[in-house]
This record gives C-alpha cells, sequence and structure tokens, in this order.
C-alpha cells in the first residue's frame, strides 16, 4: 500500500510514554523516526520496553504522545487504516495462523478489506510467491514446521499490502538453515522493517541502523556496526 503522497518519515515518535495498569512505566519518552525503506532493529535486555513499542505501532496499545504512521496520527478512529499499513509479525506464527488451510490464513485480511474474490485470490498468491510457500497455499498450518508457520504468518501480513512490517523475535525456536533462510527472505522484501530481537548476529547481517532501548528509553541509536562494535555501550546494557 502507498499513498504516493506522503515523502515524510513513514514511522514518526515524540515523547512516546506508556505505563501499564499496574503502574509500571513501560515506555519513559521515546523519541524516533524511521524513513521509507529503512531496516531497523530493536534491541535491549528484557523489560526494556521493545515489545510494549511495537504494539503501539498499530495500535494495540496507546499511550501519551505522538505517533503516526506514513504522516497520519494513530487514532481510535482510523486504526483500519493504520493496521493495513503496518504488518504486525507476533514471535509465535501459531498466534496468528488459525484457519483449516494456508489460503484462508493468508486470505483473512484482505476478505476483512473487503476485496473482491477475484482480488482476495491475487493477494494470496502474491503474498506466497513473495515467501517463496506458493506450493502451500492448500497446505494445513498446524502440520507445518516451526519455519515454515513463520514464513507463513509472514504472508499474512502481506497479503495487506504493507508499507511498514514489524517483527517480534522472528528468529526465534529456528534451526539455523531456516534462519538463515528466514534472513534471505526479509532481505528480499522492500518494505519499511522494524524488528525486535535477541539476536544480534540476525541484526549484523539484515539491519543497517540499532535502536538500543533500556528501561523504556532510547538510550543508542545509530548504525549497527558502531553500535555492536562498542562493547562498553553493550555490555551496560546487558547485551553480549
Amino acid at each position: 500500500m502507498s499513498d504516493g503522497l506522503n515523502l515524510g518519515p513513514v514511522i514518526e515518535i515524540e515523547e512516546l510514554r506508556f505505563s501499564y495498569p499496574d503502574g509500571r512505566a513501560a515506555l519513559r519518552g521515546i523519541n524516533f523516526k524511521a524513513q521509507r525503506g529503512e531496516k531497523i532493529a530493536l534491541v535491549g535486555p528484557n523489560g526494556a520496553g521493545k515489545s510494549t513499542l511495537i504494539l503501539h505501532l498499530n495500535g494495540i496499545l496507546s499511550g501519551e504522545g505522538v505517533l503516526r504512521i506514513c504522516g497520519q496520527a494513530v487514532t481510535a478512529k482510523n486504526l483500519g487504516e493504520v493496521r493495513a499499513r503496518v504488518g504486525l509479525v507476533f514471535q509465535s506464527p501459531d498466534d496468528q495462523l488459525f484457519s483449516p488451510t494456508v489460503f484462508e490464513d493468508v486470505a483473512y485480511g484482505p476478505i476483512y478489506q473487503g476485496l473482491t474474490p477475484g482480488e482476495v485470490q491475487a493477494r494470496v498468491e502474491q503474498a506466497l510467491e513473495a515467501v517463496h510457500m506458493e506450493a502451500y497455499i492448500q497446505r494445513n498450518s498446524y502440520h507445518l514446521s516451526i519455519g515454515e508457520k513463520k514464513r507463513i504468518a509472514i504472508a499474512t501480513v502481506l497479503s495487506m499490502q504493507p508499507e511498514i512490517l514489524v517483527l517480534d523475535e522472528p528468529s526465534a525456536g529456528l534451526d539455523p538453515r531456516a534462519r538463515r533462510n528466514l534472513i534471505e527472505l526479509l532481505a528480499e522484501l522492500p518494505q519499511t522493517m522494524l524488528i525486535a530481537t535477541h539476536d544480534l548476529a540476525l541484526v549484523r547481517d539484515l539491519l543497517p541502523r540499532t535502536l538500543l532501548l533500556d528501561q523504556g528509553q532510547v538510550t543508542a541509536d545509530g548504525p549497527t556496526d558502531a553500535i555492536l562494535s562498542d562493547a562498553e555501550l553493550m555490555a551496560a546494557h546487558g547485551l553480549a
């Protein structure tokens, strides 16, 4: 999806703050912008606020501050449009795959968008082709390997033609071959990408820019090579 008009950042966050009902402050004034096509890592220790932040990007959580997607403020009124622009892929593919067949899982979003059966079919075929899973269209997701499930989960959001992909720990649970195949797949995709991960080798191989979060704040933002090679910085935030 592309509005063809917004030439500014596709993600804009200013002083984003969020506290859970028990009073725990998870985000303490997050500021960053992402340009179209950037691939960005979101790293930090457990409890840093990574998952809380990515759940704000398509309105699952809502805090205080400014959050714009493709120039549009994220509000209750436009959540449908925001969620079409931001494809969120959860850590466990079983959280996204629930239909009897791969086709039905990938078709769910386009059907929800109100597309015609022909348009839905085309979207499903395009999304499965993008993740190299065309032959699986009538398979049952339940019986697939975790690597195959992760590809199908990515296809379920690609079928919505998002401008931004947000992935939570995409390499978790994968064997070395499946992990390498996933990295190669993500490198092929043109969308702006924000990936929350502890997999620093994936970060180095795939994501030119890194945001380091700790205690709900961005403590570093810059070229991945510079951040990962700063041993003192990484050790200070519990990262090897």
